[in-house]
This record gives C-alpha cells, sequence and structure tokens, in this order.
C-alpha cells in the first residue's frame, strides 16, 4: 500500500531541506544501517522516472515547501488531518473491543482488536503520517506545535511510500 507521509526539517534553502528529508525518508526505510525500516520504499516529489510512486499516483505536490508557505501549510494539515483521522479511527476500534469482546477475545485478536491496539500506540509507521528531521513520528497535537513554535526555518517535505 502507498501513503504520503511528510518530514518537517529545518533548513535554510529548498535543496537542503529537500535533503533533509530525503535523509528522514532513508533512515524511515533502513538505508541507514542505525535504523530500522518502517516503510519498503519512498519517492520523492522530484523524481520523474516511475510510473507508480510520487508524482504518477499522487499527482504534483511540491517538492520542499516554507511552513509558512501556502503551499507548506497546505501539506502540514493534511499530514496532521491524516494522523488524527487515522488515530481516531483505530481508537474506536479499541474502545468497541474493550466494549463487546471478552479478554479471551481480545488475547485471540479477535476482529484484529490487537492489531487496533497496536496502531494506536504506534511511535512510526503507517498510522503517522508527520516526522521530525531525526524519523521522529509525530503523535500528538502538542508535540507539533511545539515544533513549529521553536523552529526558525521550517521546511515540509513530502514523500509517497511503501508498506
Amino acid at each position: 500500500m502507498h501513503m504520503v507521509i511528510y518530514a518537517l526539517v529545518e533548513a535554510s534553502t529548498h535543496d537542503d531541506a529537500l535533503a533533509t528529508g530525503k535523509s528522514v525518508f532513508d533512515r524511515l526505510v533502513g538505508a541507514d544501517p542505525h535504523a530500522g525500516a518502517v516503510f519498503d520504499y519512498y519517492v520523492t516529489f522530484d523524481e520523474e522516472d516511475t510510473s507508480v510512486a510520487g508524482k504518477a499516483r499522487w499527482g504534483e505536490l511540491p517538492t520542499a515547501a516554507p511552513i509558512d508557505s501556502d503551499d507548506g501549510q497546505d501539506l502540514l494539515e493534511r499530514g496532521w488531518e491524516a494522523t488524527k483521522e487515522e488515530f481516531e479511527r483505530n481508537l474506536d476500534r479499541v474502545k468497541e473491543a474493550i466494549d463487546e469482546l471478552s479478554d479471551e477475545e481480545i488475547m485471540r485478536d479477535e476482529d484484529l482488536a490487537r492489531h487496533a491496539f497496536q496502531k494506536v500506540g504506534a511511535y512510526d509507521g503507517p498510522t503517522i503520517f508527520l516526522y521530525t528531521e531525526h524519523a521522529t513520528g509525530i503523535r500528538h497535537r502538542g508535540q507539533l506545535d511545539r515544533l513549529l513554535e521553536e523552529s526558525e526555518e521550517l521546511w515540509i517535505v513530502p514523500a509517497d511510500v511503501h508498506f
């Protein structure tokens, strides 16, 4: 499956932002020997030679945008809303499992209950759409707001990832 994720990075130029974003995505796909793979591969929106990912799948997106630009705000909103919606969807599944299933049924992963529990608690992967420049998933609004307030030259870099 494919999804678009976003790296929030400090940079002074577009090219620096894109390069830093790619290093974040490298870590998330395990290209860095000290990082575990969270996704199979990624394609940034500056790549032209693919027919199944990036622009070919999602259309034109900025390759990198200052967070305070219109494009940057649009990408940030898309990433945050997707994170929030995925969390709420999985949290609803967890609440339903607790209300309707026995402990034994949950332990057996009836209706993928334990899977939903894991997704609610995830720090990265398919339920997290925003990442810091250290490849850390942004899991709650306070964490995002703190990053936005403390950063001086923040850029957002999108990538199509496969998992």
